[in-house]
């Protein structure tokens, strides 16, 4: 009599359990922090089907109760995700990937289906997610994500002139051997010590303005205010002894001072 009572709470106690056992994670799409989190499971990112593709806009998508599958159509391309057979299908070309229904959303194996869209996903330790880079994108997701945000921290009440000038700081280090090879490395480096107040306050982490997102992009596509500086201060803020001392002072734009 007791082990069938255990056995029916135990039965009843499985009912309540989340349906699947993974942990949640931020995925971000050219630079747009998605309000529905992925799912981590196993090293892989799922997200749900319709979340993503209204975030790359131009898609209808809709379930097939029929073929119990979602559906997708943009233009020429038709793809669909049948978590029955575990696949997901772009115009006719099957591919083996996890696909399951939970609390009515179907979940796509992220960077299976952006790589079969023509973009991109990869795992950013920083943000501690995803960042997808569609096709047709300008800018690496996590360049526009990282530079806008530090951009936005340092000089939020910059001119946009000014603001391109801290993104031209960054994209230099970038390019100087004396600093990590790309823009997350320049901004979250920690060799001497931590760059970037925004990153030892957290506010690098802040969803930027919109000049901000501007003023990253600018700089991205090679425009340049500041020449060959290194560095910038806010004498407001800072004494910047070290920097008076050791380089070259360039120009003052707005409250920061830039040196080579």
């Amino acid at each position: 009599m007791k082990r069938g009572i255990l056995c029916g709470l135990l039965a009843a106690a499985l009912l309540v359990l989340p349906a699947r056992a993974a942990r949640t994670v931020p995925v971000q799409v050219d630079g747009q922090l998605l309000t529905v989190r992925g799912t981590l499971e196993s090293g892989v990112t799922y997200i749900p089907l319709r979340t993503l593709l209204d975030t790359l806009g131009g898609w209808s998508v809709w379930w097939d109760s029929a073929e119990k599958e979602a559906v997708a159509i943009s233009n020429d391309v038709r793809l669909t995700a049948d978590p029955e057979e575990n696949t997901v299908t772009v115009n006719g070309q099957t591919y083996d990937g996890q696909v399951y229904v939970q609390s009515g959303r179907t979940y796509v194996p992220l960077r299976l289906t952006m790589n079969l869209l023509g973009g991109s996903a990869a795992w950013d330790p920083w943000l501690g997610g995803a960042a997808v880079t569609s096709r047709d994108a300008s800018h690496d997701a996590a360049d526009l994500y990282w530079l806008s945000r530090i951009i936005s921290a340092e000089s939020r009440g910059e001119s946009l002139h000014g603001q391109i000038a801290v993104g031209n700081v960054v994209l230099n280090r970038v390019e100087s051997p004396d600093f990590p090879d790309t823009i997350p490395g320049v901004i979250f480096d920690r060799v001497d010590g931590i760059q970037f107040e925004p990153v030892k306050n957290g506010t690098v982490y802040d969803t930027p303005t919109a000049q901000s997102v501007e003023a990253a992009r600018r700089a991205l596509d090679g425009e340049t205010v500041i020449g060959d500086a290194l560095y910038f201060y806010a004498p407001a803020l800072s004494q910047g002894v070290w920097i008076n001392a050791n380089r070259t002072y360039a120009q003052t734009i707005g409250c920061h001072h830039f040196y080579l």
